[in-house]
């Protein structure tokens, strides 16, 4: 079923304003101004916009962040029961990802449901979503090829306080990963996957979304477990295609699948606007 998915905001996050190309956000005590192509409105409260603690602008084709004084390098943000630590990158991302808000609650469901679920997190990068499935009482695989992410989800664990043995960090090709766990007859409860359009893994492999994605669904349709609750979310950004077209591929491979799939959107906080922010497909047995 097409349904699109809003993240309304939370403790440690809201939607200021938008508008421009550019989106105003909090998150934590930190309020920061970054690009956005989706944003082509006017902003509502423009003056708002000049206390920013931070802003990340184009000039000359590359990006760079201003900060004011004293801005800290970390700082954290709070998603109920866990501990988020955020940071300004490069790619203008903070390595929070609040349009996953609706998805984070999904995913709490049904390991709730379960008993002491085995959850796969690939390309899991900072580890926010594994920090939350933990949390929420599973144990979790988390794969990623950057071994600076897979510092920072650590960083996360550490600061959400969950034990060492609850996540297993894995530094390796997601590709790779999943087909030696399909070779050994692995199955995991609920399988998290968030590719990039364009990517490299941890032996300079290269991913192509347009390639690869489908060989690997192909794989983890393996190691997916067949049992009631077991479950499954893809999510999509920046690679060009529909969520109808994810859907039809998540359905092609998991013909039993019943999904749910459309939009992420994130709300402003005092107006009815919206910004996309991605796409999704996601079943549960």
């Amino acid at each position: 079923m097409e349904k699109h998915l809003v993240t309304n905001g939370f403790e440690g996050y809201e939607l200021l304003d938008s508008g421009e190309h550019e989106k105003l956000e909090r998150f934590g005590e930190i309020t920061v101004v970054r690009p956005d192509t989706q944003a082509i409105w006017k902003k509502s409260n423009p003056d708002t916009w000049e206390h920013a603690d931070a802003s990340f602008a184009f000039e000359n084709g590359k990006g760079a962040w201003k900060t004011r004084e004293g801005m800290p390098e970390s700082w954290p943000v709070t998603y109920k029961n866990a501990s988020l630590v955020a940071k300004l990158t490069n790619f203008k991302h903070t390595g929070i990802f609040p349009e996953q808000e609706p998805n984070w609650s999904w995913s709490v469901e049904r390991i709730q449901a379960l008993k002491n679920p085995e959850v796969l997190n690939l390309f899991g990068y900072t580890g926010a979503a594994s920090v939350i499935a933990a949390n929420a009482g599973a144990r979790v695989t988390h794969v990623d090829s950057s071994k600076a992410s897979i510092k920072w989800s650590q960083e996360n664990a550490a600061a959400s306080e969950i034990a060492d043995d609850r996540i297993r960090y894995i530094l390796e090709d997601a590709r790779s990963f999943a087909k030696r766990e399909a070779r050994r007859g692995a199955k995991y409860d609920g399988i998290l996957l968030d590719p990039p359009a364009f990517g490299r893994g941890a032996k300079d492999e290269v991913w192509k979304i347009e390639e690869d994605l489908l060989p690997l669904m192909e794989i983890l349709r393996e190691i997916l477990s067949d049992a009631p609750g077991s479950f499954f979310l893809l999510n999509g950004y920046a690679a060009g295609y529909s969520p109808l077209s994810f859907k039809q591929l998540v359905e092609s491979v998991f013909p039993n699948a019943d999904a749910d799939f459309g939009e992420l959107r994130i709300k402003e906080k005092t107006t009815d606007r919206a910004i996309p922010a991605g796409m999704y497909v996601r079943f549960a047995r």
